[in-house]
Formats: C-alpha cells, structure tokens, sequence
C-alpha cells in the first residue's frame, strides 16, 4: 500500500484555490493556462484510480462531488467509479457522488487501515496529517507557472522535515509534472 499526494502547485509552493472556488484573490490560477493543463489523467494515475482508494477531506470531497457525477469523459468514469474516502467529522451523508463513504475525522488511522492505493488530492488538512504521521509514500505535484506570494503551502514552515527523490518531471501543457518519493531510510 502506498500513499499518494496529487496536488496543484505554484511555483512559489502555494496550493491555494486552484480552480477559483473559494473565490480567494488570484484563485483559478491553474485554469488560467487553458482546460489542457487540468483535464484528464494530468497525475498519470493510471491503474491506480482502478485498484486503489481516493482519500478527501469534506471540502474538496463537496467541490468533487458538484463536479464529477456530471461529467462523461473517460477520466471522469474513472474518477465516478473509484472508491472515495471522506475524512469529516460533520458530513453525514456521502450518497452524493457514487462510491462514496464517510471515514470520521481522523486521515491517519483511515490510511492504517486501508489495504489498497491511497491517492489523496487537494485536502491540505488531511494531507498535512499525512505528512506529519510520515505515512506520504510519494508525491504528484503539477507546477504551474504562476506566482502568487500569499496563500496556503503545501510543505509549511514549520516541517515536518522529509528527504525525497525526484523519480521523474515531464511538461503537461503549461505545467510540468514532478514525481517525488520518499528515500531510504
């Protein structure tokens, strides 16, 4: 079982608001670079989505849940059909996006628990979690050239400290795709 971080980035490190929802200043800066820099399997996910377990926290799983069930395209399918994990404390019903259960509010044991693949994206706080129970195994950051000088980071300030590998980075329309795993301890 690995744990898989997928994030959109910018290149001064801020995941905040890529997509314009929270309606925060210079938010929906990763669409600003056209549909063919966010659409499809831009993570290269794979045969994750297919054997594997998305893990949301509550906001980015209700932003999901308005999105995807609409839509048709054959990542989308994927998305639809793949079993989805809601870290909440407050959500009590997860039938609106299929495949979908609540987990309670604590990420790090529902990761312990978990057999499969687990790919969480956006949900900085249970990504945070993650981060400091060291369970992150890799992470899939789409850099985009935009610098935006304020905002939430992925990596804060105050660590937790971690050695990764670059295993591979490829340009995806104006962003660029960088693979990072955890090294040997």
């Amino acid at each position: 079982m690995s744990v898989i971080v997928i994030e959109f980035i910018t290149l001064d490190g801020f995941v905040s608001d890529p997509d314009g929802s929270q309606g925060t200043p210079g938010g929906g800066w990763a669409f600003r670079h056209g549909p063919e820099a966010v659409a499809g399997d831009k993570f290269r996910l794979g045969a994750t989505l297919d054997e594997g377990v998305l893990l949301l926290g509550r906001t980015t799983w209700e932003l999901f849940a308005r999105i995807w069930p609409g839509r048709d395209d054959p990542f989308a399918a994927r998305m639809n059909a793949v079993p989805k994990q809601v870290v909440s404390r407050t959500l009590t019903d997860a039938s609106a996006w299929g495949n979908s259960g609540i987990v309670g509010g604590d990420p790090v044991e529902a990761v312990r628990r978990e057999e499969r693949d687990v790919v969480v994206t956006g949900s900085l706080g249970v990504v945070r979690a993650l981060m400091a129970a060291d369970l992150v195994d890799e992470y899939r950051l789409l850099t985009f050239p935009t610098v935006l000088g304020a905002g939430r980071r992925l990596f804060p300030d105050t660590g937790p400290y971690a050695d990764l590998e670059c295993v591979s980075a490829e340009r995806a329309g104006a962003a660029v795709l960088g693979r990072y795993r955890r090294t040997a301890a």
